[in-house]
C-alpha cells in the first residue's frame, strides 16, 4: 500500500488505535464507502496488543442472552450490533473465519433456591427474544457440562437451573478479528477508486505515536513521531492533515480528550481482571449470575481459543492505578485522568459504604498476594465446577486486562459501559470497555455515518446493511 507522505496532501480520516474497534472502522470505510484517503495510526508495531489482544478480555462475543447484568432493552441492543461479528464472519474464507470466531455451547449457572428463581423469571421475559435459549434442570445441565452439576459422581445437592444456548458463535480472538479487518479492508482499496477515478489509499502506521492533535479551520493537524522503546525505523510522517479524526485507543482517548480542553467531565477508574487457567474442565462458556449490587463482573469459565485443552477461570475485579495492565510507565497517564476532586471521591465513597461492594474490592485485592490467591479464588470457582481441586488451579500470569471505567463527575455516579466524546464536528474519541469488542462493528457504523454526512463521501448503506446486519434495508442502532 502506498504510504502517506505530508506532500500526498491531506488525508480523508484518520484513525487513531489499532484494536479492534479501530481497524473496525477502518474496514468499514475501505469496503463501504468511496473515501480516498484513510490512515490508521497505533502506537505499538503490531496491532491488537491492548485490550483487544487474546490474553487481555474474556474473548465471549456478548449478546445478552447469559449476561445477567444487561437489562431487556440492553440486550437487545447489544445482540444487534453482536451478531454484526457473525454476519461478518460469513464473508470470511473458512481458514480465515475459523481463526477469528468459535462454536461452543454457553449458559448462565444459578446456584441456591434464590438464584434459580430469578433465573427462571428471567428466561420468562427473554425466551421469546432469543428462541435459541433453552431453560436447564439439573440433570440437563449435567448432560452438557459434567462437571458442573456433577460432585463424586452425583448430582450436586444444592438447586441447579440454567438457561443455555446449544451451539452458536460464542467465542471470538479479538486478535485475529482485528488481523482480519485489516487484510479486508486492504482488499476492498486494491483496484478501487475514488470519487474523483483516482486510486484508493489505506495506510497502517504502526509504532506510531499521535503527539499532537490541532483543530485547523476545516482540518486537523495531526503531529506524529516513532513510538519510543518501539525499534521503528520506518520514516514515519512528522505531520498530517486530516478531514476527519476518530480516535479509538481505550483508555487513552480519554486522555488525548482532555490534553485538548474536552471530556474534562469524566474521570477514570481503571478495572483489571485476572484470570487462572485449569485442565479441560468445561466443554462451553459457563457463567454465574450478576449480584446486582456489584458493578463487576461475576466470574465465569471459558475455554480458551488460544489455549487448547486448558479452561480459564475469571475474572477477579482489582482497582489498578494503571491504564495498562503491564505497563507501570501508564500510572502516570492514570493521574493525569483520574482528576480526583470532591466529584470523585464521591463516587468512590458512594462505592465503598455499601458493604457487598467494599467486602468485594477488599478480596479482590487478597487475589492478587501470591500464596492466597488461589486458595481464596477455589471457592469461588467450586461454583462452577464443585469438584475443582487447589492443584487444578494455576495463577494465569501475563492474562487479563484493564477496562477504563468512567466517572461521569457532573452527575456523581460509575459509568457502566461505552462513551463517546464528540468534541468538535470531525472529531471524536471514543472509549469502549467491554462490551466494546462485541460492539466494534456497530459503533464502527454509527461514526461512519457521521463521517459519510460530513464528507459527503459515497456510502453503500444497503451493502452495509445487507452484509453486516443481514437486512435490506439499513438502520444504525443509536
Amino acid at each position: 500500500m502506498p504510504v502517506c507522505t505530508p506532500d500526498a496532501g491531506r488525508v480523508d480520516v484518520l484513525i487513531v488505535g489499532g484494536g479492534v474497534c479501530g481497524t473496525a472502522l477502518l474496514f468499514e470505510l475501505a469496503r463501504y464507502t468511496d473515501l480516498e484517503r484513510i490512515v490508521l495510526v497505533e502506537r505499538y508495531p503490531q496491532l491488537a496488543q491492548v485490550n483487544s489482544r487474546a490474553s487481555s478480555n474474556s474473548q465471549t462475543i456478548h449478546c445478552g442472552d447469559i449476561e445477567t447484568n444487561y437489562t431487556l432493552e440492553k440486550a437487545l441492543g447489544v445482540k444487534r450490533t453482536a451478531e454484526m461479528i457473525v454476519h461478518y464472519a460469513q464473508l470470511l474464507e473458512p481458514h480465515v473465519r475459523e481463526r477469528c470466531v468459535f462454536r461452543t455451547p454457553k449458559m448462565v449457572l444459578a446456584v441456591g433456591e434464590a438464584e434459580c428463581e430469578a433465573l427462571r423469571e428471567r428466561f420468562e421475559r427473554f425466551s421469546s427474544h432469543f428462541p435459541a435459549m433453552e431453560l436447564l434442570e439439573k440433570e440437563q445441565i449435567a448432560a452438557w457440562e459434567p462437571n458442573v452439576a456433577l460432585l463424586n459422581g452425583q448430582l450436586r445437592p444444592e438447586p441447579l437451573l440454567a438457561i443455555g444456548i446449544r451451539s452458536t458463535y460464542t467465542a471470538v480472538d479479538y486478535e485475529q478479528l482485528a488481523a482480519s479487518f485489516v487484510d479486508q479492508a486492504r482488499a476492498a482499496v486494491a483496484g478501487s477508486t475514488a470519487a474523483d477515478g483516482g486510486p484508493r489509499h489505506l495506510d497502517l502506521l504502526l509504532g506510531t505515536t499521535v503527539r499532537r492533535i490541532t483543530p485547523d479551520g476545516d482540518l486537523f493537524r495531526v503531529e506524529l513521531a516513532p513510538t519510543p522503546a518501539c525499534g521503528t525505523s520506518q520514516s514515519a510522517p512528522r505531520e498530517i492533515l486530516a478531514r476527519h479524526v476518530v480516535v479509538n485507543a481505550g483508555a487513552h482517548s480519554l486522555l488525548m480528550a482532555q490534553q485538548m480542553g474536552y471530556g474534562l467531565n469524566y474521570s477514570c477508574l481503571p478495572v483489571a481482571g485476572s484470570f487462572y487457567f485449569t485442565p479441560d474442565l468445561l466443554r462451553g462458556k459457563v457463567y454465574t449470575l450478576q449480584n446486582d449490587k456489584l458493578p463487576f463482573a461475576a466470574i465465569h469459565g471459558d475455554p480458551d481459543v488460544r489455549a487448547p485443552g486448558q479452561t480459564r477461570f475469571g475474572p477477579t475485579a482489582l482497582l489498578l492505578p494503571l491504564l495498562e495492565r503491564y505497563r507501570p510507565a501508564s500510572f502516570w497517564e492514570f493521574l493525569r485522568v483520574l482528576r480526583l476532586d470532591w466529584a470523585v471521591l464521591t463516587v468512590l465513597w458512594q462505592l465503598l459504604r455499601v458493604a457487598d461492594i467494599r467486602n468485594y474490592i477488599l478480596r479482590n485485592l487478597l487475589f492478587e498476594v501470591p500464596w492466597l490467591r488461589r486458595r481464596l479464588f477455589l471457592a469461588d470457582a467450586r461454583k462452577i465446577v464443585p469438584g475443582m481441586r487447589l492443584e487444578d488451579l494455576r495463577f494465569a500470569k501475563g492474562f487479563g486486562g484493564v477496562r477504563p471505567q468512567l466517572i461521569d463527575k457532573r452527575e456523581r455516579r460509575l459509568m457502566l459501559g461505552e462513551a463517546s466524546i464528540p468534541a468538535r464536528p470531525g472529531l471524536v474519541f471514543n472509549v469502549t470497555p467491554s462490551p466494546g469488542g462485541t460492539c466494534c462493528l456497530g459503533n464502527a457504523a454509527r461514526d461512519l455515518e457521521a463521517i459519510a454526512e460530513r464528507l459527503g463521501c459515497g456510502f453503500d448503506r444497503e451493502r452495509l446493511a445487507r452484509e453486516l446486519y443481514g437486512e435490506t434495508t439499513h438502520k444504525v442502532a443509536a
